[in-house]
C-alpha cells in the first residue's frame, strides 16, 4: 500500500520541473494523489476503515491547499496538472 522507492521516482521524473526538483508543489500534487488512488482502492475493500479514512481525508486536504497555491501563483502550471493528472473533469 505504500509508495514503493521505484514508483516514487518515476512520479518525481515525470513531473519535476528540473533535473533534482521533489519539492515543487506539481511533484508533490502527484505523489498525493497516487497515495490517494491507492487509498481509495484499499477503501472499497475496507469499509471500517476508518484511520486510513482519516489519512485519506488529511491527504486530500494537502493535495487541495497545494492545488490551490498553484492556481493562485501560476495559473498555467495549475491547468497543465490537473488535466494530466486528471483530476478535475
Amino acid at each position: 500500500m505504500a509508495l514503493t522507492k521505484d514508483s516514487k521516482k518515476a512520479i518525481v521524473e515525470k513531473f519535476a520541473r528540473f533535473p533534482g526538483d521533489t519539492g515543487s508543489p506539481e511533484v508533490q500534487v502527484a505523489i498525493l494523489t497516487h497515495e490517494i488512488n491507492e487509498l481509495n482502492d484499499h477503501l472499497q475493500t475496507h469499509i471500517h476503515d476508518f484511520h486510513s479514512k482519516r489519512g485519506l481525508f488529511m491527504k486530500i486536504g494537502r493535495r487541495r491547499n497545494l492545488l490551490k497555491y498553484l492556481r493562485q501563483t501560476d495559473a498555467q502550471r495549475y491547468a497543465d496538472l490537473i488535466n494530466e493528472l486528471g483530476l478535475r473533469r
